[in-house]
Protein backbone atom coordinates (compact mmCIF):
# COMPACT_ATOMS: atom_id res chain seq x y z
CA UNK A 1 0.00 0.00 0.00
CA UNK A 2 1.57 3.40 -1.00
CA UNK A 3 0.07 7.03 -0.81
CA UNK A 4 -2.27 8.04 -3.43
CA UNK A 5 -3.66 4.27 -3.79
CA UNK A 6 -7.31 4.08 -3.68
CA UNK A 7 -9.09 2.00 -1.19
CA UNK A 8 -12.17 0.44 0.43
CA UNK A 9 -12.48 -0.65 3.50
CA UNK A 10 -13.10 -4.23 4.68
CA UNK A 11 -15.42 -4.00 8.07
CA UNK A 12 -17.55 -0.92 6.81
CA UNK A 13 -18.76 0.95 4.16
CA UNK A 14 -16.64 3.44 2.77
CA UNK A 15 -12.81 3.98 1.10
CA UNK A 16 -11.03 6.81 -0.41
CA UNK A 17 -7.08 7.83 -1.15
CA UNK A 18 -4.31 7.08 0.78
CA UNK A 19 -2.74 10.47 1.95
CA UNK A 20 0.01 9.22 4.75
CA UNK A 21 0.69 6.95 6.85
CA UNK A 22 0.55 6.60 10.97
CA UNK A 23 2.93 4.15 12.61
CA UNK A 24 3.16 0.83 11.09
CA UNK A 25 -0.22 -0.10 11.20
CA UNK A 26 -2.56 3.01 10.60
CA UNK A 27 -3.33 4.59 7.12
CA UNK A 28 -4.64 8.13 7.19
CA UNK A 29 -7.60 7.79 3.93
CA UNK A 30 -9.55 10.24 2.86
CA UNK A 31 -13.06 10.25 2.37
CA UNK A 32 -15.54 11.99 -0.30
CA UNK A 33 -15.65 14.46 2.01
CA UNK A 34 -11.88 15.96 2.37
CA UNK A 35 -11.38 14.08 6.13
CA UNK A 36 -9.09 12.01 6.57
CA UNK A 37 -9.97 8.95 8.48
CA UNK A 38 -7.58 7.10 10.43
CA UNK A 39 -7.85 2.99 9.48
CA UNK A 40 -6.17 -0.20 10.44
CA UNK A 41 -4.30 -1.43 7.39
CA UNK A 42 -5.00 -5.04 7.05
CA UNK A 43 -8.70 -3.31 7.20
CA UNK A 44 -8.13 -1.92 4.24
CA UNK A 45 -8.38 -3.72 0.52
CA UNK A 46 -6.13 -1.58 -2.58
CA UNK A 47 -8.29 -1.44 -5.28
CA UNK A 48 -6.67 0.77 -7.66
CA UNK A 49 -2.60 1.09 -7.26
CA UNK A 50 -1.19 5.10 -8.56
CA UNK A 51 1.52 3.61 -10.18
CA UNK A 52 2.43 7.21 -11.95
CA UNK A 53 3.25 9.12 -8.80
CA UNK A 54 5.59 6.91 -7.45
CA UNK A 55 8.96 9.02 -7.48
CA UNK A 56 11.96 7.83 -9.53
CA UNK A 57 15.27 7.66 -8.18
CA UNK A 58 17.28 10.46 -9.55
CA UNK A 59 20.66 9.36 -9.87
CA UNK A 60 22.02 12.85 -10.75
CA UNK A 61 21.34 14.17 -7.37
CA UNK A 62 24.34 14.52 -4.96
CA UNK A 63 24.63 12.43 -1.56
CA UNK A 64 23.78 15.19 0.46
CA UNK A 65 20.49 15.84 -1.72
CA UNK A 66 19.52 11.80 -0.84
CA UNK A 67 20.17 12.26 2.82
CA UNK A 68 17.81 15.70 3.01
CA UNK A 69 15.02 14.12 1.00
CA UNK A 70 15.34 11.26 3.31
CA UNK A 71 15.12 13.12 6.80
CA UNK A 72 12.18 14.59 4.50
CA UNK A 73 10.43 11.60 4.33
CA UNK A 74 10.74 10.70 7.27
CA UNK A 75 9.29 13.75 9.23
CA UNK A 76 6.36 12.52 11.50
CA UNK A 77 2.84 12.52 10.16
CA UNK A 78 0.59 14.60 12.23
CA UNK A 79 -2.64 13.83 12.86
CA UNK A 80 -5.62 15.85 14.46
CA UNK A 81 -8.90 14.18 14.97
CA UNK A 82 -12.58 15.44 13.20
CA UNK A 83 -15.05 16.23 16.06
CA UNK A 84 -18.14 15.72 15.82
CA UNK A 85 -20.58 18.89 17.24
CA UNK A 86 -22.64 17.82 20.13
CA UNK A 87 -20.35 14.32 21.31
CA UNK A 88 -18.47 15.77 23.67
CA UNK A 89 -20.29 13.00 25.63
CA UNK A 90 -19.04 9.81 26.64
CA UNK A 91 -20.79 7.07 24.85
CA UNK A 92 -18.79 4.44 24.57
CA UNK A 93 -19.77 -0.13 24.06
CA UNK A 94 -18.84 -3.38 24.15
CA UNK A 95 -19.76 -4.87 20.73
CA UNK A 96 -19.53 -8.72 19.75
CA UNK A 97 -19.75 -9.56 16.16
CA UNK A 98 -20.43 -12.95 14.96
CA UNK A 99 -17.76 -14.01 11.98
CA UNK A 100 -21.00 -15.99 10.30
CA UNK A 101 -24.08 -15.34 11.01
CA UNK A 102 -25.85 -17.52 9.28
CA UNK A 103 -23.83 -20.56 11.39
CA UNK A 104 -24.62 -19.03 14.80
CA UNK A 105 -24.31 -22.35 16.63
CA UNK A 106 -20.56 -23.11 15.65
CA UNK A 107 -18.96 -19.57 14.25
CA UNK A 108 -16.24 -17.79 16.34
CA UNK A 109 -16.94 -13.77 17.49
CA UNK A 110 -14.99 -10.53 17.28
CA UNK A 111 -14.70 -8.11 20.00
CA UNK A 112 -14.94 -4.29 19.56
CA UNK A 113 -14.83 -1.52 21.66
CA UNK A 114 -16.34 1.46 20.13
CA UNK A 115 -15.68 5.08 21.00
CA UNK A 116 -18.76 7.20 20.13
CA UNK A 117 -17.24 10.34 21.15
CA UNK A 118 -14.89 13.25 20.66
CA UNK A 119 -12.26 12.03 23.47
CA UNK A 120 -9.18 9.31 22.69
CA UNK A 121 -9.85 6.61 25.28
CA UNK A 122 -7.36 4.79 27.03
CA UNK A 123 -8.33 1.08 27.90
CA UNK A 124 -7.58 -1.78 29.25
CA UNK A 125 -10.37 -5.41 28.98
CA UNK A 126 -9.95 -7.87 31.37
CA UNK A 127 -10.89 -11.02 32.45
CA UNK A 128 -12.91 -11.23 36.44
CA UNK A 129 -12.16 -14.16 38.43
CA UNK A 130 -13.69 -12.84 42.15
CA UNK A 131 -11.10 -10.51 43.08
CA UNK A 132 -8.09 -11.22 40.34
CA UNK A 133 -8.31 -9.72 37.28
CA UNK A 134 -6.78 -11.49 33.89
CA UNK A 135 -5.66 -9.03 30.93
CA UNK A 136 -6.94 -9.63 27.49
CA UNK A 137 -6.06 -6.50 25.83
CA UNK A 138 -5.27 -2.62 26.20
CA UNK A 139 -5.04 -0.22 24.06
CA UNK A 140 -5.61 3.51 22.82
CA UNK A 141 -9.16 4.30 20.85
CA UNK A 142 -9.47 6.75 18.76
CA UNK A 143 -12.12 9.93 18.52
CA UNK A 144 -15.66 8.40 17.13
CA UNK A 145 -14.03 4.87 16.19
CA UNK A 146 -14.30 1.72 16.75
CA UNK A 147 -11.29 -0.29 18.24
CA UNK A 148 -10.71 -4.36 17.29
CA UNK A 149 -10.07 -5.68 20.47
CA UNK A 150 -9.55 -9.61 20.67
CA UNK A 151 -10.90 -12.91 18.41
CA UNK A 152 -12.90 -15.30 20.13
CA UNK A 153 -14.54 -19.22 19.99
CA UNK A 154 -17.83 -20.48 21.12
CA UNK A 155 -15.14 -22.95 23.69
CA UNK A 156 -13.73 -19.68 24.92
CA UNK A 157 -16.97 -18.63 26.35
CA UNK A 158 -16.76 -20.32 29.76
CA UNK A 159 -13.73 -17.59 29.97
CA UNK A 160 -16.15 -14.43 29.31
CA UNK A 161 -18.85 -14.92 31.61
CA UNK A 162 -17.84 -11.93 33.95
CA UNK A 163 -15.80 -9.26 32.42
CA UNK A 164 -14.50 -5.87 33.26
CA UNK A 165 -13.60 -2.79 31.07
CA UNK A 166 -11.21 0.56 32.30
CA UNK A 167 -11.33 3.58 30.78
CA UNK A 168 -9.63 6.61 30.72
CA UNK A 169 -10.55 9.96 28.52
CA UNK A 170 -8.75 12.86 27.03
CA UNK A 171 -7.83 14.93 24.24
CA UNK A 172 -4.45 14.88 23.04
CA UNK A 173 -4.06 18.17 21.18
CA UNK A 174 -6.79 20.26 22.77
CA UNK A 175 -8.31 21.84 25.53
CA UNK A 176 -11.24 19.62 27.16
CA UNK A 177 -13.16 18.81 29.76
CA UNK A 178 -11.90 16.31 32.29
CA UNK A 179 -14.33 12.95 32.54
CA UNK A 180 -14.17 10.39 35.60
CA UNK A 181 -11.98 7.00 35.24
CA UNK A 182 -14.83 4.22 34.54
CA UNK A 183 -14.57 0.78 35.72
CA UNK A 184 -17.42 -1.31 34.90
CA UNK A 185 -17.41 -5.35 35.32
CA UNK A 186 -19.80 -6.82 33.43
CA UNK A 187 -21.73 -10.10 33.73
CA UNK A 188 -21.70 -11.71 30.06
CA UNK A 189 -24.95 -13.85 29.19
CA UNK A 190 -23.16 -16.51 27.38
CA UNK A 191 -26.45 -18.29 26.65
CA UNK A 192 -27.11 -15.19 24.13
CA UNK A 193 -24.06 -16.46 21.77
CA UNK A 194 -26.21 -19.17 21.04
CA UNK A 195 -29.51 -17.27 20.08
CA UNK A 196 -29.78 -15.89 16.43
CA UNK A 197 -32.04 -12.65 17.63
CA UNK A 198 -29.21 -11.93 20.49
CA UNK A 199 -27.43 -10.07 17.57
CA UNK A 200 -29.71 -7.21 16.48
CA UNK A 201 -29.13 -4.15 13.86
CA UNK A 202 -27.04 -1.24 15.61
CA UNK A 203 -25.43 1.87 14.47
CA UNK A 204 -22.08 1.00 14.18
CA UNK A 205 -21.47 -2.30 12.12
CA UNK A 206 -22.99 -3.88 8.88
CA UNK A 207 -23.59 -7.16 10.48
CA UNK A 208 -25.96 -7.82 13.16
CA UNK A 209 -24.37 -7.43 16.58
CA UNK A 210 -24.65 -8.23 20.44
CA UNK A 211 -23.88 -4.51 22.02
CA UNK A 212 -23.26 -4.19 26.10
CA UNK A 213 -23.55 -0.27 26.99
CA UNK A 214 -20.52 0.78 29.26
CA UNK A 215 -20.76 4.61 29.32
CA UNK A 216 -24.21 6.10 28.04
CA UNK A 217 -24.31 10.19 28.05
CA UNK A 218 -21.23 10.90 30.59
CA UNK A 219 -22.85 8.08 33.45
CA UNK A 220 -21.37 5.23 34.00
CA UNK A 221 -23.39 2.09 33.30
CA UNK A 222 -24.92 -0.11 36.73
CA UNK A 223 -23.10 -3.04 37.15
CA UNK A 224 -24.49 -6.23 36.21
CA UNK A 225 -23.25 -8.63 38.42
CA UNK A 226 -23.38 -8.24 42.63
CA UNK A 227 -21.22 -9.46 44.28
CA UNK A 228 -21.73 -10.57 48.27
CA UNK A 229 -20.25 -7.63 49.92
CA UNK A 230 -22.35 -5.38 47.85
CA UNK A 231 -25.28 -7.29 49.01
CA UNK A 232 -24.50 -7.09 52.76
CA UNK A 233 -23.80 -3.46 52.58
CA UNK A 234 -27.14 -3.53 51.11
CA UNK A 235 -28.90 -5.01 53.54
CA UNK A 236 -26.83 -3.35 56.56
CA UNK A 237 -27.90 0.60 55.10
CA UNK A 238 -31.39 -0.56 54.93
CA UNK A 239 -31.21 -2.01 58.77
CA UNK A 240 -29.58 1.35 59.50
CA UNK A 241 -32.37 3.44 57.83
CA UNK A 242 -34.77 1.78 59.69
CA UNK A 243 -32.76 1.66 62.86
CA UNK A 244 -32.13 5.79 62.84
CA UNK A 245 -36.78 6.14 62.47
CA UNK A 246 -37.00 8.67 65.75
CA UNK A 247 -38.50 6.63 68.53
CA UNK A 248 -41.06 9.40 68.99
CA UNK A 249 -42.54 8.53 65.71
CA UNK A 250 -43.34 4.95 66.92
CA UNK A 251 -46.72 4.28 68.06
CA UNK A 252 -46.86 1.27 70.10
CA UNK A 253 -50.56 0.77 71.53
CA UNK A 254 -51.49 -2.64 72.51
CA UNK A 255 -55.39 -2.87 72.75
CA UNK A 256 -56.86 -5.65 74.45
CA UNK A 257 -60.40 -6.62 73.80
CA UNK A 258 -61.57 -9.68 75.67
CA UNK A 259 -58.28 -10.50 76.58
CA UNK A 260 -57.69 -10.80 73.15
CA UNK A 261 -54.85 -8.18 71.93
CA UNK A 262 -55.41 -5.96 68.81
CA UNK A 263 -52.34 -5.43 66.89
CA UNK A 264 -52.81 -2.96 63.87
CA UNK A 265 -50.32 -3.37 61.64
CA UNK A 266 -50.98 -0.62 59.12
CA UNK A 267 -48.43 1.89 57.96
CA UNK A 268 -49.79 5.06 59.45
CA UNK A 269 -50.83 3.21 62.99
CA UNK A 270 -46.98 2.48 63.34
CA UNK A 271 -45.37 5.48 61.96
CA UNK A 272 -46.25 9.19 62.09
CA UNK A 273 -43.82 9.74 59.10
CA UNK A 274 -42.81 7.78 56.54
CA UNK A 275 -40.89 10.20 54.23
CA UNK A 276 -38.11 8.36 52.57
CA UNK A 277 -39.76 4.96 52.89
CA UNK A 278 -39.92 2.92 49.75
CA UNK A 279 -43.09 0.04 49.80
CA UNK A 280 -40.30 -2.25 50.49
CA UNK A 281 -39.07 -0.62 53.77
CA UNK A 282 -42.45 -0.03 54.92
CA UNK A 283 -43.42 -3.91 54.43
CA UNK A 284 -40.26 -5.13 56.23
CA UNK A 285 -41.04 -2.33 59.33
CA UNK A 286 -44.21 -3.92 59.30
CA UNK A 287 -43.06 -7.59 59.87
CA UNK A 288 -40.76 -6.61 62.25
CA UNK A 289 -43.57 -5.17 64.20
CA UNK A 290 -45.15 -8.66 63.81
CA UNK A 291 -42.04 -10.68 64.96
CA UNK A 292 -41.34 -8.05 68.17
CA UNK A 293 -45.24 -9.01 69.32
CA UNK A 294 -44.91 -12.63 68.64
CA UNK A 295 -41.19 -12.78 70.39
CA UNK A 296 -42.98 -10.84 73.54
CA UNK A 297 -45.93 -13.25 74.10
CA UNK A 298 -44.32 -16.62 72.83
CA UNK A 299 -44.37 -18.22 76.05
CA UNK A 300 -47.88 -16.89 76.89
CA UNK A 301 -49.47 -19.88 76.24
CA UNK A 302 -53.28 -19.91 74.89
CA UNK A 303 -52.88 -15.78 74.47
CA UNK A 304 -54.89 -14.77 71.50
CA UNK A 305 -53.37 -12.13 69.01
CA UNK A 306 -55.33 -10.18 66.17
CA UNK A 307 -52.68 -8.78 63.86
CA UNK A 308 -54.76 -6.06 61.50
CA UNK A 309 -53.20 -6.33 58.05
CA UNK A 310 -55.88 -5.00 56.00
CA UNK A 311 -56.96 -6.17 52.93
CA UNK A 312 -55.34 -4.52 50.24
CA UNK A 313 -53.16 -6.31 47.85
CA UNK A 314 -52.45 -9.19 50.24
CA UNK A 315 -49.29 -9.00 50.32
CA UNK A 316 -48.92 -8.17 53.94
CA UNK A 317 -51.03 -11.01 54.61
CA UNK A 318 -49.23 -13.64 52.45
CA UNK A 319 -45.76 -12.51 54.34
CA UNK A 320 -47.07 -13.02 58.05
CA UNK A 321 -48.61 -16.28 56.98
CA UNK A 322 -45.00 -17.56 55.22
CA UNK A 323 -43.52 -16.00 58.58
CA UNK A 324 -46.01 -18.15 60.75
CA UNK A 325 -45.30 -21.63 58.13
CA UNK A 326 -41.24 -20.70 58.31
CA UNK A 327 -40.58 -19.24 62.16
CA UNK A 328 -43.52 -19.84 63.98
CA UNK A 329 -44.99 -23.20 63.26
CA UNK A 330 -46.27 -24.24 66.80
CA UNK A 331 -48.88 -21.05 66.46
CA UNK A 332 -51.94 -21.68 65.57
CA UNK A 333 -53.13 -19.07 62.62
CA UNK A 334 -56.87 -18.49 61.19
CA UNK A 335 -58.76 -15.45 59.74
CA UNK A 336 -60.10 -13.12 62.47
CA UNK A 337 -64.12 -12.62 63.12
CA UNK A 338 -65.20 -11.23 59.78
CA UNK A 339 -67.68 -9.41 61.55
CA UNK A 340 -64.84 -7.19 63.04
CA UNK A 341 -62.70 -7.13 60.52
CA UNK A 342 -63.89 -8.53 57.30
CA UNK A 343 -60.98 -9.79 55.75
CA UNK A 344 -58.64 -7.85 56.75
CA UNK A 345 -57.33 -9.47 59.65
CA UNK A 346 -55.52 -13.07 61.18
CA UNK A 347 -55.81 -14.19 65.04
CA UNK A 348 -52.69 -16.03 65.99
CA UNK A 349 -52.90 -18.30 69.55
CA UNK A 350 -50.00 -19.00 70.93
CA UNK A 351 -49.42 -23.01 71.95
Amino acid sequence: MRIGDKVRFLSEVGGGIVRGFQGKDIALVEGEDGFEIPMLIKECVVIQTDDYNIPLKNTSKSKVEDEEEEIEEEKPITYRAPEIRGNDVLNVFLAFVPHDIKSISTTGFDTYLVNDSNYFIDYLYLSVDGNNRMLRSRGTIKPNMKQHIEEFEKKDLNDMERVAVQLVAYKDDRAFIVKPVVSVDLKIDTVKFFKLHSFAENDFFNEPALVYEIIKDDEEVKKLSVSAEDIKNAILSKEEALSNVPKKLLRKEYKAKNGIIEIDLHIDALLDDTTGMESSDMLNFQLDMFRKVLEEYKKNTGQKIVFIHGKGDGVLRKAILEELKRKYRTCQSQDASFREYGYGATMVTIK
